[in-house]
């Protein structure tokens, strides 16, 4: 591709955020901090992607997902790369991606507690439960309770808040 005719990269990132997480399609990629890197190399795009974790089974269709968003933009030459280091870590989530993931009803994970062993800090070592105060995305409030370590998708837990009684997930901290 001609560089004077080829897209910024800055016109890139805006259409990546426009490309939803297939498992919660609230958040774009970009929210959710999977895109790390967006550069020319000759007449090529290459988007840089690390996955939430090695076996996320979207990570197919988020990498065509990708591919078809660009090519309705007019490029045809895209190239994906995976980069596995530095792991991904909840703490990457956009202050925006967390309110859209509490809006929908889902608990976002706490800031700065996936990074350097924090979360596993506030683990109470005798009953092994965690100790992190999980907030109600619909009220508020902080009495909540885990119902389950696994919820709707691998990376959530599944809540219940004992206020207003209602389940919802929680974006465990990874």
């Amino acid at each position: 591709m001609d560089p004077a005719l080829r897209p910024s990269i800055d016109e890139v990132w805006h259409w990546l955020a426009e490309v939803p997480d297939p498992e919660i399609p609230v958040i774009s990629l970009t929210d959710l901090g999977i895109i790390r890197d967006v550069v020319w190399r000759d007449d090529t795009l290459v988007v840089t992607v690390t996955p939430t974790y090695s076996g996320c089974p979207a990570t197919t269709i988020i990498n065509l997902d990708i591919e078809t968003a660009l090519a309705e933009k007019g490029l045809s030459k895209v190239r994906l790369e995976r980069q596995l280091s530095p792991a991904w870590t909840t703490d990457w989530i956009s202050a925006e991606g967390r309110e859209k993931l509490r809006d929908y009803g889902i608990a976002p994970p706490i800031d700065g507690t996936a990074a350097d062993g924090v979360l596993m800090k506030r683990v109470d070592r005798l009953s092994g439960r965690s100790n992190l105060t999980i907030a109600c995305p619909r009220c508020g409030s902080t009495n909540t309770e885990k119902i389950s370590q696994f919820g709707s998708t691998p990376c959530k837990a599944s809540y219940r808040c004992t206020d207003c009684l209602e389940p919802f997930d929680y974006f465990k901290c990874i």
